[in-house]
């Protein structure tokens, strides 16, 4: 059975983001079914990182963002492209990071306390597949660090499971 090591919220990111990759490979083991792996991942980010209010996946689905595994309060369960970080995230297939979600043009506030976002594509052969989405209640909680620790855990998500 895998147990969710501690992570050092002392360390600098980059250095917590080793740690998750680690826990992450070890987490996903032998399997390769998308659904529990995206779930596991959720609940170990959730788990892990400091100060975060929300963590979760949204799925392509006939054109539009569906809200996949979660840790969190309820969300919104569709998500058009274009619309809000999520859906600009699809629409540009690319990261990124919101310092002040009420500040950023179309933000859809699921949880009023998110102040904070960052949005990482979920890309497989050149094709959208979903995003990850993770908001935290601190302003400027993300940044270049969450970026490419987030991007290279999606890889290694992508990577051992069969989507």
């Amino acid at each position: 059975m895998f147990t969710i090591n501690h992570i050092n919220n002392e360390l600098p990111k980059s250095l917590q983001y080793i740690e998750l990759e680690k826990s992450l490979i070890a987490l996903l083991g032998e399997e390769r079914q998308f659904l529990p792996n995206m779930a596991n991942m959720a609940s170990l980010l959730f788990f892990s990182l400091k100060n975060i209010n929300w963590c979760g996946f949204y799925l392509m689905n006939l054109g539009e963002l569906v809200l996949g595994p979660f840790q969190g309060k309820p969300a919104c369960v569709r998500i058009s492209v274009g619309k809000g970080v999520c859906g600009t995230s699809a629409q540009r297939l690319e990261s990124l990071i919101v310092q002040d979600v009420d500040k950023f043009p179309g933000h859809i506030a699921c949880d009023v306390d998110s102040r904070s976002e960052i949005v990482i594509p979920l890309m497989k052969n050149n094709e959208l597949i979903g995003v990850l989405d993770i908001d935290s209640p601190m302003l400027a909680c993300f940044n270049e660090d969450d970026r490419q620790g987030l991007e290279r855990l999606v890889s290694i998500l992508l990577e051992c499971s069969d989507c």
